[in-house]
């Protein structure tokens, strides 16, 4: 399943990394904030060399729904709570800084992306139910209203609140304004941010799976190929480090988010980014198509529906609620154009952690956490650690410490964990099928074999292929995802193609084959892309 952007062509492929190099950084991984990263530390007089074991926005970046906001998912009231008022100042700071960013680079590079600067209203389903005569004051839900004053106290520039989204299909009810978001053509603006990099003399080599990776003196990343990269700075962004086995990753959670996009005629819906305060929650943004709003028709996308990652496997169910939700608030939609999903790094604290990773060397940085901002996040990203690199200061580097322990999130961390350790119970159950028979072709299952426990995937010739059910990361068996056909560790978010190639970490190996050598025909069995 693919997104609006992704496997049309927008990205170009990149060679491999055939030799031994040197460089002043090496960033790993050419999502959003590996590219950015690298972008601003070359302008800045680096020389820099960016891994991606796949295509240039080939994990969550290809999959993401692209809104540019800084009303974020967790709330202006919730970070003031958990960060201060200070924090949640920071916070606004950031990620408006970050979209201006990001059109600067646009702008400035020459970048046709769909770059657009559009209005976003973040209503409460029941706030129909609410308003006061069309001639007063609309009277906001308790939820809104809070967060509107906190909103506020952050700086967040504009905010305000309004009667009603302005839509003709159906009544948001009081709700706030947001002005100046903006959406964009994710892999667009990646391909040209790695080409303008490359004409400053940055170099991507893409098909190069990093390893080993190394801080300190002698700091370097080798390669699945026996190639090398020598350097003085590492800046790990692969959504979430594959680099760091267990700090990191037990202070966030993986999300799995569910998207669709559905056609539109061309005009019949406004322009704009909508949220609502459900949970999980619904979000909305249109993109014209052909690009820039020529004739034709848009897409509506509409997302949500998000679970914890490997927890659930009703992704087709999850897709026909967010079409139901969109049909009955959008009428004229018609078919359904593309679906996909996507995964969410959600901190326990609702900020990304970026910066040095924490019980690591001091010249070893990491991006991850986005929270389901990862284009600003990632941008932010960028920032912030060309700046400490740069040994210059940057008022960012407190709130995005990825060190820190926020005392007002310890029951959220807590469950967090208790969670994870829930998941290694299934090393005690039995299969999920009690037989590799039971299994369909083009599906897969988890079976027990004596103490151990093994991942089956029939393709669709009616093959059986085995792999080692553990994860490779801290050893949680993993399950399958019927709608993606991958395997997803429902420990830390880990997934892996049907064959068991590695696709996102934390894992960094993959799946152990059971039947000698990986078949060699991967993408006739389904393992053709990583987006």
């Amino acid at each position: 399943m693919r997104s609006p952007w992704s496997g049309n062509g927008n990205v170009r492929e990149r060679p491999a990394l055939s030799s031994h190099v040197r460089a002043d950084v090496c960033v790993v991984g050419a999502g959003i904030a590996g590219l950015s990263t690298a972008y601003l530390l070359q302008r800045d007089g680096a020389q820099v060399v960016v891994l991606d074991d796949g295509p240039i926005g080939g994990g969550q970046t290809g999959r993401t729904t692209a809104h540019l906001s800084n009303a974020l998912d967790d709330r202006y009231g919730e970070l003031e709570r958990l960060h201060g008022e200070s924090g949640a100042r920071l916070a606004a700071e950031s990620h408006t800084s970050a979209i201006a960013r990001i059109e600067e680079i646009a702008r400035d590079e020459g970048i046709d992306c769909d770059f657009a600067r559009v209005d976003g209203f973040l209503f409460a389903p029941e706030a129909s139910a609410l308003q006061a005569p069309p001639t007063t004051l609309p009277t906001l839900s308790d939820l809104l209203q809070e967060e509107l004053e906190a909103a506020l106290r952050a700086g967040v520039p504009g905010v305000e609140q309004v009667m009603r989204a302005p839509l003709a299909s159906f009544d948001t009810g009081p709700c706030l304004r947001f002005p100046a978001q903006a959406r964009i053509e994710p892999l667009r603006y990646l391909e040209g941010l790695a080409r303008a990099f490359e004409r400053l003399g940055g170099q991507v080599f893409t098909g190069t799976r990093a390893t080993v990776i190394v801080g300190g003196k002698d700091a370097h990343v080798d390669t699945l190929g026996g190639r090398r990269v020598s350097c003085a700075h590492v800046v790990v962004a692969t959504n979430t480090p594959v680099n760091d086995r267990f700090v990191i990753h037990a202070k966030q959670a993986p999300y799995t988010t569910y998207a669709i996009a559905l056609r539109v005629a061309h005009g019949s819906v406004p322009d704009l980014l909508l949220w609502d305060t459900e949970d999980p929650y619904h979000y909305v943004r249109l993109q014209p198509v052909p690009p820039n709003g020529g004739a034709g028709h848009d897409l509506l996308i509409v997302g949500g529906e998000d679970h914890k990652s490997g927890q659930a496997d009703d992704g087709m169910e999850r897709f026909a609620r967010l079409e139901s939700w969109a049909r009955e608030r959008f009428p004229s939609v018609e078919g359904v154009e593309q679906r996909w999903s996507g995964q969410v790094m959600e901190p326990s604290d609702g900020v990304a952690f970026i910066g040095r990773n924490p019980s690591d060397a001091e010249n070893v940085y990491v991006a991850t956490g986005d929270s389901g901002h990862g284009m600003t996040h990632g941008t932010i990203a960028g920032m912030l650690i060309c700046d400490l690199i740069a040994d210059r200061p940057n008022p960012w580097v407190g709130l995005y410490d990825p060190g820190r322990l926020t005392v007002g999130a310890a029951t959220d961390l807590l469950s967090e964990n208790l969670n994870v350790a829930a998941q290694y119970v299934d090393w005690l159950r039995p299969g999920s099928v009690s037989s590799e028979e039971e299994i369909a072709n083009g599906s897969g299952a988890v079976l027990r074999r004596g103490l151990t426990k093994i991942a089956v995937y029939r393709d669709d010739d009616g093959r059986v292929h085995r792999l080692g059910a553990a994860c490779p990361h801290l050893g949680c068996i993993v399950s399958w995802n019927s709608v993606e056909r991958t395997w997803v560790c429902p420990c830390h978010g880990s997934r892996f193609s049907c064959m068991g190639r590695v696709l996102n970490g934390p894992a960094n190996h993959d799946l152990t084959p059971l039947d000698g050598a990986a078949d060699e025909q991967e993408t006739k069995h389904g393992e053709q892309e990583q987006v």
